[in-house]
């Protein structure tokens, strides 16, 4: 008979760890007597970072006795006390082999149903002060599992622990958790999991994610957890490629177009990727955009000038014709999508360019469906490939454009170079009653993709219909972290480390790595890199970034490998020089 030991309670607190501030729940305490559940979790209790725990289908967590005494054993603790692992149950029995997604437990008065596997994060190696505990639990198959409340109630102590129903696909909490983060990840099991309608949400996305990457044949990586799958990168490093053309597009924006350097054919892209370059005396490296349909003779990037972008300036000023600069392999998930769909592509200045391409894609394969075209720059001055969209357009059978001035200038004539006065917005999209059922692509500034992103999802657009893609660094995950005040990306304080260099393409900084760092994660931290992250161990993969060139170690290995051409810098080291699209 399976038994509840322990009844465990507590609310966030903030905890110093690294010189930083932890908002976390993790620090359970026994109580005594009758405790009520209800559906969001019991009383007395709270989730710090309810992002990643917590939730209706994460309302009670739940571990064993049994796996106290194993990890008592494994890792030579005597001092392990109920609620350490952060569980509002201490159980007898219930073992993650035997219990199975969807059975139903009555407790006390109590209903619940297992929805999920424990997803640990690095809270818990702070709570058990071991930092590798995150990856412990899931290597050694005991992470423990969470129940929705179906019926409120009180529990106690001591409670009869009396299963009510059983899951279908009788699919053990240990097999769904090996499932996601172990390989092999087998398709008829992927498909028995998601016909289970207990299963939580998050689970389900990652299991379906894994399946379309099967029927992909991308096989490299794992979609459940890391970025959306996308094609290897056709070459590791960097190709020297030379500058066969310099076009002024608009008084602000340069394209080059580039050839290999050794005459032999480079690779084609997918329409929305993007290169990594590295230009001048100095190795500057940056990430733009292709801005054209690529074949596998030439590539086109447009570069705007910012006025205090050092390799911006670069290209306007000192770049000429016939000179050679390195580029790394299209890469990028960010790419149009086949189908029958409406296609709408949202732009806001230089983030026309991945979308830009994606017209030229259209054109060239004859597109029959729908085709909107909406961009918003200052005014025409800022304008860059007006005229060359126009033309792409006027070869598509079904096609709509619509262009604002934020600032236009009088010169500027309404009706013919633009069409509104303003920004791009969500009002706007409604007055010109675009397709809710097509494929969204956004790409500008950040304030202009989160609103936008915003206002479409409030119009009823399904968020797996709204791609986007983020120029500059991508926005910090930081669970729990205290939020602290923007900061431009800078060396780390102290004399240079006497490693390999580090190079951040996306903050535009190039340093030394030093042996005082862990990981390159903690590299990162140390210059304000903007990163992702939760479980610093190598199981979550949130940290998976671009890794363009250069080789790394890992301690500890990964469980599952990330996706040819990327690194978890939460566990890895460089063992050579590095560039990471970070």
């Amino acid at each position: 008979m399976a038994r509840l030991l322990s009844v465990n309670v507590g609310l966030p607190r903030d905890v110093a760890w690294q010189g930083r501030t932890i908002h976390t729940g993790i620090w359970k305490a026994q109580v005594t007597g009758p405790r009520r559940v209800r559906r969001l979790n019991i009383d007395g209790d709270g989730q710090g970072d309810t992002a990643g725990h917590g939730g209706e289908h994460r309302a009670v967590f739940v571990y064993q006795d049994e796996s106290y005494r194993y990890w008592q054993e494994h890792l030579g603790r005597s001092n392990l006390v109920h609620g350490q692992f952060g569980e509002n149950f201490t159980v007898e029995g219930l073992a993650d082999t035997n219990v199975c997604i969807g059975d139903r437990y009555r407790i006390g008065s109590a209903l619940f149903e297992v929805t999920q596997p424990r997803v640990t994060c690095y809270r818990l190696g702070i709570r058990m002060d071991e930092p590798d505990m995150a990856a412990l639990l899931v290597r050694h198959g005991r992470p423990g599992f969470y129940f929705r409340v179906i019926e409120e109630g009180d529990v106690e102590a001591g409670d009869e622990i009396n299963q009510v129903a059983a899951g279908p696909e009788r699919m053990s909490v240990f097999e769904i958790n090996a499932l996601l983060y172990m390989p092999p990840h087998p398709r008829d099991r992927l498909e028995r999991a998601l016909r289970i309608p207990a299963l939580s949400r998050g689970w389900q996305r990652s299991f379906e994610a894994l399946l379309e990457q099967q029927k992909d044949n991308k096989t490299a990586g794992n979609a459940g957890l890391g970025p959306s799958a996308s094609p290897a990168p056709a070459w590791r490093g960097f190709r020297s490629f030379r500058v066969t053309r310099k076009i002024a597009e608009s008084g602000n924006v340069t394209s080059l177009i580039l050839e290999p350097a050794d005459g032999q054919p480079a690779a084609a892209a997918l329409p929305g990727q993007f290169v990594v370059v590295r230009l001048g005396p100095s190795a500057m490296t940056r990430s733009y955009s292709l801005s054209r349909r690529t074949d596998a003779a030439s590539y086109r990037i447009s570069i705007k000038r910012e006025t205090h972008g050092a390799a911006s300036v670069y290209v306007a000023d000192e770049l000429k014709t016939g000179n050679v600069i390195e580029l790394g392999a299209p890469r990028g998930s960010f790419t149009l999508r086949p189908a029958a769909r409406p296609v709408v592509l949202l732009s806001a200045g230089i983030g026309v360019t991945p979308v830009l391409a994606m017209l030229h894609a259209l054109a060239a394969q004859g597109a029959t469906q729908d085709v909107w075209w909406l961009h918003g720059t200052r005014n025409g001055r800022e304008h860059p490939f007006a005229a060359e969209a126009r033309g792409l357009l006027a070869g598509l059978a079904h096609h709509h454009s619509h262009v604002c001035f934020s600032v236009p200038d009088p010169a500027d004539r309404l009706g013919v170079d633009f069409d509104t006065a303003g920004h791009l917005d969500r009002r706007l999209l409604e007055q010109l009653d675009v397709p809710r059922d097509g494929d969204f692509y956004l790409c500008g500034p950040a304030a202009f993709m989160s609103d936008l992103a915003a206002g479409l999802a409030a119009l009823g657009v399904p968020p797996d219909r709204i791609h986007t893609e983020l120029f500059g660094s991508k926005p910090s995950l930081t669970p729990g972290i205290a939020a602290a005040p923007p900061t431009r990306a800078h060396a780390p304080v102290g004399a240079p480390g006497p490693g390999p260099m580090v190079s951040f393409t996306r903050s535009g900084l190039n340093v030394c790595w030093g042996p005082s760092y862990a990981s390159l994660l903690e590299l990162a931290e140390a210059c304000d890199v903007p990163v992702r992250w939760s479980c610093r161990t190598g199981v979550c993969h949130n940290c998976e970034s671009g890794l363009i060139a250069g080789a790394v170690n890992y301690a500890p290995d990964p469980l599952d490998p990330p996706a040819d051409g990327n690194v978890l810098i939460c566990c890895s080291r460089p063992q050579s020089d590095v560039v990471i699209d970070l």
